[in-house]
């Protein structure tokens, strides 16, 4: 068993469940694969794969399954449909599996995560052992301690996040899924963007997500995207400590383009609506963010 590789795709589920599935296979001796930084080939790949109204984010997804195809001996691809009632997710997440199934001629490593039908993480993760032949009780305790190492860090992140809170710089809150902020291609230019301007960067998936999830209530009271509240909520919890939101979104996506545009109309804070596709210039973006600390300098 300690011989089969398995691959991650770096895209969109990778940042929510990258580290602590590295763990995990670390724990049971898995090789474990993990696709490189996108690129223009990872988007070029993806696109060939995706239909135009799939968001640039999927298809960046699909372009890093491209690349692990033939370099691995399964795939790991999720399911996860909801955390709950009122915390749904996009229907991306709960149609990677069956795209990425028909799309590509792979083997698969699966887990479901589907909390109204009581397929909870932990569930989900023992069932993916069984798939590798482990039981439920490896299983159990690869997870468990990989489950308090990523804890730990998460904790680090978000103390480190709220001491830059309390900077006497300027300081934007750039609200993204995770999958958009950290990506090399879609958040990372816009990160090195903000420093050259010397301004402190407020992470908003680094609170705790029980806080911002329930703090998204004060934009609206009907909102069931799980991601969706958390991100705003961010806001809720920062928004007299920091001097600009900066939105980051890929485009088409229709969740993100309702709750942003939702929020700017509520907040009495000046914001900056960005939405990347997959053309290569920064020209126009970073003219557009230079202007906005311009304005948040001003405005001091």
């Amino acid at each position: 068993m300690s011989k089969v590789t398995v691959g991650l795709p770096k895209g969109i589920y990778y940042y929510y469940y990258g580290d602590i599935l590295k763990s995990i296979f670390s724990n049971l001796g898995i090789s474990v694969i993990v696709s490189p930084d996108t690129n223009r080939k990872t988007i070029d790949d993806g696109i060939k794969y995706a239909n135009d109204e799939m968001c640039l984010s999927l298809k960046i997804l699909l372009g890093h399954v491209n690349y692990l195809k033939d370099k691995c001996d399964y795939i790991i691809v999720p399911r996860i449909v909801n955390y709950g009632k009122k915390d749904q997710t996009c229907t991306n997440f709960l149609g990677f599996y069956d795209m990425i199934n028909n799309l590509f001629k792979i083997k698969i490593i699966t887990f479901d995560i589907d909390y109204q039908r009581k397929k909870t993480e932990k569930k989900a993760f023992i069932e993916m052992g069984k798939q590798l032949n482990f039981s439920d009780k490896q299983t159990l305790k690869a997870y468990h301690d990989a489950y308090l190492t990523c804890q730990k860090r998460l904790k680090k992140a978000i103390y480190q996040n709220r001491e830059n809170l309390k900077k006497d710089q300027i300081k934007v809150l750039l609200v993204a899924h995770p999958y958009n902020l950290y990506d090399r291609y879609i958040g990372q230019p816009i990160i090195d963007i903000l420093k050259k301007q010397a301004v402190e960067i407020i992470y908003s998936d680094k609170f705790e997500k029980q806080i911002t999830n329930k703090l998204a209530s004060c934009y609206s009271k009907k909102l069931y995207w799980k991601y969706a509240k958390e991100n705003i909520g961010a806001i809720k919890l920062c928004l007299d400590q920091v001097d600009g939101i900066v939105f980051l979104t890929t485009f088409p996506c229709g969740i993100d383009s309702l709750v942003n545009e939702l929020v700017i109309r509520k907040i009495n804070k000046p914001a900056l609506n960005l939405i990347i596709d997959d053309n290569d210039s920064l020209t126009g973006i970073e003219t557009r963010l230079d202007s906005f600390v311009d304005i948040l300098e001003q405005a001091r």
